[in-house]
């Protein structure tokens, strides 16, 4: 897979001359509605102060969120590239940005969202990447009325927690009806999950096979309530970006839950590694969930030779084993 394309830098251009209190109060706004339980009935961005605050606070996270689940998903359909994209909720287009990472080239995009502000600057940022050209920004209320046009993927990427259940079950079922994959990312939190599986579950009902993160397409093996599934990509974060955020760290963590979904042929990894591997002194010990739909603690020892080798570069959200080389 090639280097994907950065927003970094078209965000830095954007964020120029945005007065840094500014952008923190709307941060912080920001950060009480998208982590709030109750949805909301409007768009939470409201004018272009509002998207900038966003775009600084989470469109990196983001595009790195749906550029790993995409990269999981990307790997389950090693031939297969999607000839048109539906951006469901997409605001400034962070996933419009991860499909042309994974997947370069040219192809018909639609970005679809109700915040007429978050489009404006969306397509702003996307002028800087030629792989964006034909993209089109359209204003469209997300909910239980959306109809969606036909296309090979549609991306919902932290959207379902903005709306109500009956809207939720509505819009994955018309991405199902649109689409030949759809990949869904929500928060890694227990709330995020419960999602991702109520959402798991409708696109399997509507005959998608799993393709990622799950090894299978039965029931996730996970007992509700006691843990949930989630992984993590690491984000980098430019000087400007630590100012809006008020932290010192060139990077964090964004904790993320996702299913990909296809009704076209997939090969799931053998299991997957849930959790971060624990590395000891000769021995490496995996959490995978397994394609017997069953969660396991697998132990790795230098007796294993090259697999001990691969366990130690094993990363949380890996396929496990690793393809033969």
């Amino acid at each position: 897979m090639n280097d994907p394309v950065s927003p970094a830098d078209a965000l830095r251009e954007l964020l120029d001359g945005l007065p840094a209190r500014q952008a923190g109060q709307a941060v912080e706004r920001l950060i009480a509605n998208y982590r709030g339980a109750t949805p909301t009935d409007a768009p939470i961005l409201r004018d272009r102060a509002d998207v900038a605050a966003y775009a600084a606070y989470r469109m990196p996270a983001t595009f790195e969120a749906v550029r790993s689940a995409l990269g999981a998903f990307a790997d389950a359909v090693p031939d297969w590239t999607p000839g048109g994209h539906v951006d469901v909720g997409g605001g400034t287009g962070a996933a419009t940005w991860a499909v042309a990472a994974t997947w370069p080239g040219r192809r018909p995009v639609t970005v679809l969202d109700w915040a007429e502000p978050a489009l404006a600057v969306g397509r702003e940022l996307a002028a800087s990447n030629p792989a964006l050209e034909q993209v089109r920004w359209q204003r469209a209320r997300i909910g239980s009325g959306l109809t969606l046009e036909a296309t090979d993927l549609v991306t919902v990427s932290y959207v379902l927690n903005e709306l109500p259940a009956a809207d939720r079950a509505a819009l994955v079922d018309a991405a199902a009806a649109a689409a030949r994959a759809v990949v869904i990312v929500e928060p890694g939190t227990p709330d995020g999950y419960a999602r991702i599986i109520e959402a798991r579950d409708r696109l399997v009902a509507a005959g998608f096979r799993i393709a990622a993160p799950c090894p299978h397409s039965a029931a996730c093996p996970i007992v509700p309530g006691e843990d949930w599934c989630h992984f993590s990509a690491r984000v980098s974060r430019s000087s400007l970006h630590r100012q809006v955020k008020g932290g010192s760290l060139p990077y964090e963590d964004e904790k993320f839950a996702y299913v990909a979904a296809a009704r076209l042929p997939v090969a799931p990894a053998p299991s997957r590694v849930v959790r971060r591997p624990q590395i000891r002194k000769g021995q490496v010990l995996l959490d995978l969930c397994e394609a017997e739909e069953r969660l396991t603690r697998t132990t790795v020892t230098k007796r294993h030779g090259d697999l001990y080798r691969a366990a130690r570069d094993a990363d949380w959200g890996d396929a496990w084993p690793p393809p033969a080389s």
